[in-house]
């Protein structure tokens, strides 16, 4: 969950560090066998007999104690499954008698933890209030991930409480986990609420990894972190067992190095549940296999209309962006640059009115369901704990956004219903959809943010600039790495209507293929200009 809706709307807000900084040598790290491997890799040296499942979780296993417990030190991983090598091992056992269920069997997934798993691995959403706490069931995400083949390979760290406790804090610190770091530029932030599923993926601990959204938190660590990240349209994975913020714009979705990986764990994870009555909408609009979506050639032809008013807060990122719309423009899409849709602070009261509603009921409705042994039971609860032990789980920043939450009513208070149809209206028909018909777009695009700041957490995050304009709307959005700036990734928005995910990938699949951003991070200790 971003801060710079509650603070200054789509903008993301002040200026990072701008002084010059003499590049540092990189760390002398061992080489990686899996460096930037994809499915695609990993499946086709598992089939020839090359790798196992169990050796590929192996060598995922080692890079963690390697990079993230030691070494650079990243802290993206909270915790790793204990029995994951059990569990490759049995994959190839399956493989070897029946054949792969599908292009995710044996393959290492990562998971935010705040995403239920009934193993022995905990969710606690970075909380040490929710330490310990295993649920009874999986959430629908891992169970999908499990029924698909994938390895359930570790937890990642997160913004505490997917970064709705405060509206001072510093993405990437949770009172588990502590700050996560970025492994382009260590002393830089990840950016979160996704942080550690960023981080780690980006630093090749695992295949794939599960983020979760409800303003941003995919799509930033993304940005942050040089990757592939695809939040869904609300309702196209199920949030049942996902602690949540706000089920109006709550959902998990895929952070990958690649569109093509992103596109294969999308599959994965659709379906209708009943855990999750937003699913039902997702009915004939849904797909197991988004990879026949994969185009080289798909900008050919497509409208994009370029926000022009999301870019400005940076000559250098706008000067990475330029570069981006020319090589779409010779891929041969049809700019119609500028389009403009109404400001997002015309809902920035109203979202934050939305999600401390949400929050207070859909935290309360979770932690219930965990039962008698929940370490906490209601919000309260938490706030209470958090109080009581200050100096670990607020030596920084405090709980201001907890405090006005739990002050709020029932969702039948005339002022959430309002707040909502507020939301609903100006990001949807006044928005998104307006600007769409209007133009006759098939995708609208802008930067997704700018380069990762310097972590500071004593006066909390310092955002660049940047767009999640799809979160409100519970639309989709598809940022894919647009270029660099002083070594620092940048990555380009792509994002439209509702149930729009196909026309999307196939945009973003022709941008990547035909620029080729992606580069693996450095962990250098600080960035050069």
């Amino acid at each position: 969950m971003r801060r710079r809706e509650f603070l200054q709307g789509s903008v993301l807000g002040g200026l990072a560090a701008t002084r010059s900084v003499r590049a540092a040598e990189e760390q002398a790290l061992p080489a990686f066998e899996l460096e930037e491997a994809t499915v695609s890799d990993l499946q086709e040296k598992m089939a020839s007999g090359e790798l196992t499942s169990r050796k590929v979780t192996e060598l995922y296993l080692a890079r963690i104690e390697a990079l993230d417990k030691k070494g650079p030190a990243l802290r993206s991983i909270l915790e790793t499954n204990p029995d994951a090598l059990a569990i490759a091992g049995a994959l190839d056992r399956e493989r070897r008698e029946k054949g792969p269920r599908g292009p995710l069997h044996g393959i290492p997934v990562l998971l935010k933890d705040n995403i239920d798993t009934a193993d022995r691995m905990t969710t606690t959403a970075g909380s040490l209030a929710l330490e310990g706490s295993r649920p009874g069931q999986d959430s629908f995400v891992a169970k999908k991930l499990r029924d698909a083949g994938a390895v359930l390979l570790a937890k990642t760290n997160l913004s505490e409480w997917a970064n709705i406790r405060s509206s001072q804090s510093s993405s990437g610190w949770s009172g588990r986990g502590g700050q996560c770091k970025n492994p382009y530029v260590l002393d830089r932030n990840p950016c979160g609420s996704s942080s550690g599923s960023g981080a780690a993926t980006s630093a090749n601990l695992g295949a794939l990894s599960i983020g979760t959204e409800t303003d941003g938190s995919i799509v930033c660590p993304s940005n942050a972190n040089g990757l592939v990240g695809l939040k869904p349209t609300v309702g196209l994975v199920s949030r049942a067992g996902i602690i949540p913020i706000a089920h109006s714009q709550d959902t998990a979705g895929p952070m990958t190095r690649t569109v093509r990986d992103a596109t294969i764990l999308l599959g994965a994870l659709t379906g209708i549940d009943p855990r999750d009555p937003a699913t039902a909408a997702s009915e004939g609009k849904s797909h197991t296999d988004y990879t026949r979506f994969l185009d080289a050639d798909g900008l050919r032809g497509m409208r994009l209309g370029v926000l022009r008013k999301l870019f400005g807060f940076s000559e250098k990122v706008d000067k990475v962006l330029d570069a981006a719309l020319d090589a779409m423009t010779r891929a041969g899409a049809v700019l119609v640059d500028p389009v403009e849709f109404p400001s997002k602070e015309r809902v920035d009261e109203s979202e934050i009115e939305v999600l401390l509603f949400e929050l207070k009921a859909d935290l309360n409705a979770y932690l219930a369901g965990l039962g008698a042994k929940a370490p906490v039971k209601t919000l309260a609860d938490v706030i209470e704990f958090n109080e009581k032990n200050r100096d670990r789980e607020m030596p920084y920043f405090g709980q201001d956004l907890f405090l006005k939450a739990e002050e709020k009513g029932p969702l039948t208070s005339p002022s959430y219903l309002e707040a909502l149809a507020k939301n609903h209206r100006v990001t949807r028909v006044e928005g998104i959809d307006a600007v769409m018909n209007e133009h006759r777009l098939d995708a609208l695009l802008a930067p997704t943010g700018g380069p990762a700041w310097v972590t500071d957490p004593i006066n909390g995050d310092h955002y660049v600039g940047g767009s999640s304009s799809a979160a409100a709307a519970g639309y989709p959005n598809v940022t894919v790495p647009a270029g660099f700036v002083s070594g620092l990734p940048i990555g380009i928005s792509f994002f439209g209507r509702a149930w729009s995910e196909p026309t999307l990938i196939k945009i973003a699949f022709a941008f990547e293929q035909s620029t080729l951003y992606r580069r693996a991070p450095r962990f250098l200790p600080s960035a050069s200009i």
